[in-house]
C-alpha cells in the first residue's frame, strides 16, 4: 500500500542517522545489500523521471485529479516532504481529499514533528480532513491523536476534559449514526469516561458520583441507537451496572434488571436496525456496478426521508458521496434534500462547498451554491468569489452560463432593493458590469436566440428602474439592434418598454423605424398590426390615418407577395419512370410520337433532327423561382429532365419526356437557401465564392432564362446541414457585385397540399379536351400550344407555351383560345424566296 511504503521511507531516513559508521560499512561490503541498493536507485531514478512527467501535466491541467494523486504517492517515496506538503495543498486547495489521503498527510507529519507547534499544525490537518467527508476511521484517529499528545487532555485538566468531551460529541454528531461503524466512537467515548473514573479518588464521593452517571448516560444513549451489535453493547451495559451495584443480580432474560425506559428504548432500536440490516446489505455488495449500488443508495435514502429523521438522512448521503464523489446525481439530490428540510448554514456551506468541487461541470450545483448563500446571508464577498469561481469551469451549454449570470444578477437586485444601506450592499454599477460580461460572452454563441432576448429585456428593464436612466435602457436596445435587428420580438419588446413607462412618442418612433423591415415568418404582418393597435389605444385621429397610410401599401406588398408564393406551379413527381414517360409523352406529346410519313411537310421540316450522332442537348426544367425577388418558401421539388437525341433515330425526345435511361434528380429543398436579388452578372462561381467562408455547400442552382441561357436573378444553394444553412441565412443584406443578396430558407411543405390538389382538379380537363387536342395536332400548318420547334438541335418553344410559366398566370390543361392567332409562326420560306430575301440585303 502506498501509506505503508510512504511511511517506511520516511522512517528509514529518520533512522539513518543513528546507525554507527562502522557497522554502515559493513553494511554496503555485502553483495546483497549492494544489489538491493542499485535497484532502489534505479527504482528512485524511475520515480523521479514519473514525477517530472506528472508535474508537466499538472502545470498545463491543474484540474486533472489523477494526476496529483499520482504526484503525492511520488513525492512520498522520494521522501520530498516539502514539495510534499505543497502538492497536498495544491490538490486540497482543487479538490476534497478522501479520508485516507488525510490520514496519511497527518501521520506523515506526526512522524516528522514533535512540540507544541507541530500538534497545532497536526491537529488543523485532522480538523480540515473531517470537515470533507465522514469517516469512522478518520475520526478515530483525530481522537486518539488529541487524547494522546494534547497535554491538557492527558494531565485530565478541566479544560483538557471538556475540550476531550467536546470533541467525542462532534464525532458522534458526525458518524454516531453510523449504523456499522458507529459503534466505535461510542465505545471510545466510554473507555474515555471509565479512564477518568479511575482518576477519581473515591474520598472524591460526590465527583466519582457524577462520573458514574456520565457513563451511565452514554450507556442509554447508545442503546437506544440502531447500531450492529447492539446486544454486546447490552451485555456490557449490564455487566458494568453489576460492578457499580445497580443491579443486583444478572438475569437470565436478556432485558431483566434493565429500567423499563432503557428496555423500551434498546427495543425501538433493535427493531430499527433489523427493518435497515437489507438495505446495509445492498450497499454493502462489492460484486454489484457502481450504477446498481448507487440506485441501493437512493433507495435506502428514500426509505430514511420516509421516515422523517434528517439526521439520519444525512448521515447516508453523506456515505453515499464518500463511496460515488463524483456521482452529480447524488450531490443535487443531497443539496436538494438540504434546502427543503435541514437548513444549517454551517451544513448547507460544506456541503456545496464539496459538491462543487467535486463536480465542477454541473452548472445547476453552481446555481444552487449562489441561492444557498444568499438564503444564509452569506457576505457579498462570498458570493462574488463563488461566483467567480464558477466561471472558471466548463459547462455543456451555453444556456447554463446563462443561467449562472442571470442568477447572479438576481441576487444583486435583492441585494440592492431589500437589503436596505449596508457595509457590503453593492451599488448598480456591477449589477451592469455583470450584464455586460454575460452580452459580450454570449453574444457570439447565441446570437438570434430567445435567450439572449430574455437577457436583454432585463437589462433594460433593471436600468430604466433600478439604474434610474432611461437613456441607458435604450442604449441597451440599440446596441442590442444593430446584432440581432432582424427579430421581431427585439422591437417589440423595445416598444412594450416605451409604452410600459408611458413614452407613446418614442414607441410611435420605433414603430416608424421598423414597420417596412423584412422579418421570419409573419413578424412584418405583426408589426404592422400591432402599430395600428398602438394607435388605437394611445393615438390621435390624425396618428391613426398616417399609421393607416403608411401601413396598408405595406400590407398589400406582403399579401401579394404571400400569393405569389403560395401560386408557384411544381412540376408533378411520380415514382414510376415509365408511368411519368407514358403520360407526358402520350397525353403532351402525341405529335412528337407519331412516324414522320404521318406529319405534315411543315412540321417533318421543323423537327428535323441533326445528323451527329449521340448529341445531347441537356434542358433543366426548375420550378418557378421567385416573383418580385421573393422566396419561394412552397416550392417543393425541382426535378432536372434532359432532351436527349436518340443516336438510333436521330430524332429528339419529346419535350417533358424522360429517357428510360435516365434517372430524373430530384432536389427536395431539404437544406436549401433561396437566394434572390442576385446580379445578373453573377454566376454560379460568385456565389460559391461568397459562401466560402460558411462552407457546407453542396450543390448551387442558378435559375437561368430556357431561350437566352441568362441569370433570372435568383438561385437554390443547398448545404450539407442546418447549422451551415443558418450561416448562410445570417449573410442576408450583404453585397455580392454591387447588389444587396436577400437570403432565406426554402421551405418547400406549405405548397403540397396545393400541389396536389392542382394536379386532381385539372385531370377532368384534360380528359374531356383529349380528342380535341389529338385532332388540332393533326392539321398541317397548325400547331398546338405546346409544339416545339427545333433548330440545329436545339430546343425552341413556339406559341404560348406556358410549362414554365407560374400557375397564377396559366390557363387549367384543356382549356384553349380558338380565336387566338399563334405568335411566331410563319410559313417556311422557299429557296427562291430566300434568294430574293438575300439579294434586298
Amino acid at each position: 500500500m502506498a501509506t505503508t511504503a510512504g511511511t517506511e521511507t520516511l522512517e528509514i531516513e529518520s533512522l539513518d542517522t543513528d546507525v554507527p559508521d562502522e557497522q554502515m560499512k559493513n553494511f554496503s561490503s555485502s553483495d546483497a545489500d549492494s544489489s538491493s541498493s542499485d535497484e532502489e536507485e534505479e527504482d528512485e531514478a524511475a520515480q523521479e523521471l514519473r514525477l517530472e512527467t506528472l508535474e508537466k501535466v499538472l502545470s498545463e491541467n491543474p484540474s486533472d485529479y489523477d494526476s496529483h494523486v499520482q504526484c503525492i504517492q511520488c513525492l512520498r517515496k522520494l521522501g520530498r516532504i516539502e514539495k510534499l506538503r505543497q502538492a497536498r495543498e495544491a490538490m486540497s486547495a482543487l479538490f476534497p481529499l478522501s479520508p485516507n489521503m488525510w490520514q496519511e498527510w497527518a501521520k506523515d507529519e506526526a512522524s516528522l514533528r514533535t512540540g507544541s507547534e507541530a500538534f497545532s499544525e497536526i491537529e488543523k490537518i485532522y480538523e480540515r480532513g473531517v470537515q470533507e467527508y465522514i469517516s469512522v476511521s478518520l475520526w478515530s484517529d483525530y481522537l486518539d491523536f488529541v487524547e494522546e499528545h494534547d497535554p491538557l487532555v492527558s494531565q485530565c485538566t478541566p479544560v483538557g476534559l471538556t475540550k476531550m468531551r467536546d470533541l467525542f460529541e462532534r464525532a458522534l454528531t458526525a458518524a454516531g449514526l453510523h449504523i456499522i461503524e458507529g459503534n466505535k466512537i461510542w465505545e471510545a467515548f466510554r473507555e474515555f469516561e471509565q479512564a477518568i473514573l479511575l482518576t477519581i479518588e473515591d474520598a472524591n464521593s460526590e465527583e466519582k458520583a457524577k462520573q458514574i452517571q456520565r457513563i451511565r448516560a452514554l450507556f442509554h444513549r447508545q442503546l437506544s441507537v440502531p447500531l450492529a451489535d447492539l446486544r454486546s453493547t447490552l451485555l456490557a451495559y449490564k455487566h458494568w451496572e453489576a460492578e457499580q451495584g445497580g443491579i443486583d443480580e444478572i438475569g437470565s432474560g436478556e432485558l431483566d434488571g434493565i429500567p423499563p425506559n432503557v428496555a423500551s428504548s434498546y427495543q425501538k432500536a433493535m427493531d430499527a436496525y433489523t427493518t435497515r440490516a437489507p438495505y446495509e446489505e445492498l450497499i454493502s455488495k462489492g460484486n454489484v456496478s457502481n450504477v446498481e449500488r448507487i440506485q441501493h443508495f437512493m433507495t435506502y435514502i428514500k426509505f430514511e426521508e420516509s421516515s422523517g429523521d434528517p439526521a439520519r438522512v444525512q448521515v447516508l448521503y453523506e456515505r453515499a458521496v464518500v463511496e460515488f464523489p463524483i456521482s452529480s446525481e447524488l450531490w443535487l439530490a443531497y443539496t436538494s434534500y438540504l434546502d427543503r428540510k435541514l437548513k444549517v448554514p454551517n451544513v448547507v456551506k460544506s456541503v456545496y462547498s464539496r459538491a462543487t468541487r467535486n463536480c465542477t461541470w454541473v452548472a445547476d450545483l453552481w446555481v444552487r451554491y449562489l441561492l444557498a448563500l444568499e438564503h444564509i446571508h452569506a457576505s457579498e464577498k462570498e458570493l462574488s468569489s463563488v461566483f467567480e469561481q464558477s466561471l472558471q469551469f466548463a459547462f455543456s451549454t451555453f444556456e447554463e452560463y446563462l443561467d449562472l449570470f442571470l442568477t447572479r444578477i438576481d441576487g444583486l437586485r435583492r441585494r440592492i432593493s431589500f437589503a436596505g444601506v449596508a457595509d457590503d450592499t453593492p451599488d448598480y454599477a456591477k449589477i451592469r458590469d455583470t450584464f455586460q460580461h454575460a452580452a459580450d460572452y454570449l453574444s457570439p454563441h447565441l446570437k438570434g436566440s430567445d435567450s439572449l432576448l430574455r437577457l436583454h429585456t432585463y437589462w433594460a428593464r433593471l436600468e430604466a428602474t433600478l439604474g434610474n436612466g432611461i437613456d441607458a435602457a435604450r442604449g441597451v436596445w440599440e446596441s442590442f439592434i444593430k446584432t440581432s435587428g432582424s427579430l421581431v420580438g427585439v422591437w417589440q419588446h423595445y416598444i412594450a418598454m416605451e409604452i410600459e413607462m408611458n413614452h407613446v412618442n418614442e414607441a410611435r418612433s420605433i414603430y416608424k423605424r421598423c414597420y417596412s423591415k423584412r422579418f421570419p415568418g409573419s413578424g412584418s404582418e405583426d408589426i404592422c398590426h400591432a402599430w395600428l393597435q398602438f394607435e388605437r389605444e394611445f393615438g390621435t385621429l390624425e396618428d391613426f390615418d398616417n399609421a393607416v397610410r403608411k401601413v396598408t401599401p405595406r400590407l398589400e406588398e406582403l399579401k401579394v407577395f404571400r400569393l405569389q408564393l403560395e401560386s408557384k406551379s411544381v412540376v408533378p413527381i411520380t415514382h414510376h419512370k415509365e408511368n411519368v414517360s407514358g403520360k407526358i409523352t402520350s397525353q403532351k406529346r402525341k405529335t412528337a410520337t407519331k412516324p414522320a410519313d404521318e406529319q405534315p411537310s411543315s412540321k417533318k421540316q421543323k423537327t428535323k433532327a441533326p445528323k451527329e450522332t449521340g448529341a445531347r442537348v441537356g434542358s433543366t426544367i426548375e420550378t418557378l423561382g421567385k416573383a418580385n425577388g421573393a422566396e419561394d418558401s412552397d416550392s417543393l421539388e425541382a426535378v432536372t429532365l434532359s432532351r436527349t437525341i436518340d443516336p438510333g433515330t436521330g430524332e429528339q425526345v419529346a419535350d417533358g419526356s424522360i429517357p428510360q435511361q435516365a434517372e430524373p434528380h430530384i432536389y427536395r429543398d431539404q437544406c436549401t437557401a433561396y437566394v434572390s436579388n442576385i446580379s445578373l452578372e453573377a454566376n454560379e462561381d460568385h456565389l460559391r465564392d461568397f459562401f466560402s467562408d460558411i462552407g457546407g455547400v453542396t450543390a448551387i442552382r442558378l435559375m437561368r432564362d430556357k431561350f437566352t441561357g441568362k441569370s433570372r436573378g435568383f438561385a437554390y444553394v443547398d448545404f450539407s446541414d442546418d447549422e451551415h444553412l443558418k450561416a448562410a441565412i445570417s449573410r442576408n443584406k450583404h453585397n455580392l457585385l454591387g447588389k444587396k443578396l436577400s437570403i432565406m430558407r426554402s421551405d418547400p411543405k406549405q405548397r403540397q397540399k396545393k400541389s396536389s390538389a392542382e394536379r386532381h382538379g385539372g385531370e377532368a380537363h384534360r380528359t374531356a379536351d383529349h380528342g380535341d387536342k389529338q385532332e388540332k395536332s393533326r392539321q398541317p400548318g397548325k400547331n398546338s400550344s405546346e409544339s416545339v420547334r427545333r433548330r440545329g438541335g436545339h430546343v425552341q418553344l413556339e406559341g404560348k407555351n406556358t410549362f414554365a410559366m407560374p400557375r397564377a398566370v396559366v390557363k387549367p390543361l384543356g382549356w384553349s383560345n380558338k380565336d387566338s392567332k399563334k405568335e411566331g409562326e410563319e410559313k417556311p420560306k422557299s429557296n427562291d424566296e430566300f434568294r430574293e430575301m438575300l439579294l434586298k440585303k
